[in-house]
């Protein structure tokens, strides 16, 4: 899927890291076709996604695509506040409304007038909050803290969870007439070892990305180390992903990098994950192949680009080629 240009400066000062310009795995160009199917229509959808996935990234995809991207988008993170603080962070207060609201404060609904509200980890959201976002999705208007009269604003509200809704609708933790509101349009953002052929395309951008902003020259990664890199199950996602590049990038700068002398994290096994059995563990010349067909894959086929992406001569990546035909 091909990432608008101005999508990415748009975004790069964002608090979330930006999407590279392209992405090449199947899993993620169909997500983003259904992104797209929404954009530009104001319903409220909910994205669905372990920790780390990039649902706050994809909000901002979102946001970016639609009639509201010259409106602000602004992140709230429904368990970093407290229960007793929440109704007036989210729909502000009136003057007097309670001890030290000294003049009227808005809201974070109000900051987003004309844009896109993401309500990030809406499941903690607390329980008596609940109905007063219901009846404010539903219609749109809400009251200040402290206040009587009803406020229109116009804003789309874009909610994340990092575990699906059910359970707690069962335990009582969350409203099922919110949860049946909020269902309609869930998008599921895939876990990145379920998009393994965009390990090295994120891995590409962070690097070049990171040497900018720690003004330091990217390492080099040979094949093997980007084929450790493709091989794990990154159980933190992008996020972890960044930071063994970040990682690298600081300490490593300039150097040639190769397996080892990445994190050792990543030479162990996913801690919970069932132990592997010794038939099926990929030799690690396979992985490198698939390393290298993953890099011409997002290279659009050329060679000479691959090559360079891998660090190592183009006759090399040819017989490698040939030899896994």
């Amino acid at each position: 899927m091909q990432y608008d240009r101005r999508v990415t400066r748009r975004l790069a000062g964002t608090r979330a890291t930006p999407l590279p310009p392209v992405m090449v795995d199947a899993k993620m160009r169909e997500f983003d076709r259904m992104l797209g199917l929404v954009a530009n229509k104001d319903v409220t959808v909910t994205l669905v996604g372990e920790s780390g996935s990039g649902k706050e990234v994809m909000a901002q995809r979102l946001h970016m695509l639609s009639k509201r991207r010259n409106g602000p988008f602004v992140p709230i993170n429904c368990a970093a506040i407290p229960e007793s603080l929440f109704e007036s962070e989210l729909f502000g207060y009136e003057r007097g409304a309670f001890t030290g609201a000294a003049a009227r404060g808005p809201g974070k609904i109000e900051a987003a007038r004309g844009g896109t509200l993401l309500l990030d980890e809406v499941g903690e959201l607390p329980l008596a909050l609940q109905p007063k976002l219901l009846r404010f999705l539903e219609t749109h208007r809400f009251m200040r803290v402290g206040g009587t009269t009803k406020l229109d604003m116009d804003v789309r509200i874009v909610l994340a969870t990092l575990r699906p809704l059910e359970a707690d609708v069962v335990a009582g933790r969350f409203r099922a007439d919110l949860y049946y509101r909020i269902q309609g349009i869930m998008l599921h953002v895939p876990p990145l070892r379920e998009r393994r052929r965009d390990i090295l395309v994120l891995t590409d951008a962070f690097l070049q990305q990171l040497s900018i902003q720690h003004d330091c020259t990217p390492p080099r990664l040979t094949a093997q180390a980007r084929a450790f890199l493709l091989r794990y199950d990154w159980p933190g996602n992008v996020r972890q992903l960044r930071n063994v590049i970040e990682f690298l990038t600081v300490m490593r700068s300039g150097a040639k990098v190769t397996h080892k002398d990445l994190p050792m994290h990543l030479m162990q096994p996913v801690l919970g994950a069932a132990p592997a059995q010794p038939s099926a563990i990929e030799p690690l010349a396979t992985v490198v192949e698939r390393t290298m067909v993953a890099a011409v894959d997002a290279e659009g086929g050329n060679l000479e680009r691959a090559a360079r992406r891998l660090q190592v001569n183009v006759r090399t990546l040819q017989r490698r080629l040939r030899a896994g035909r």
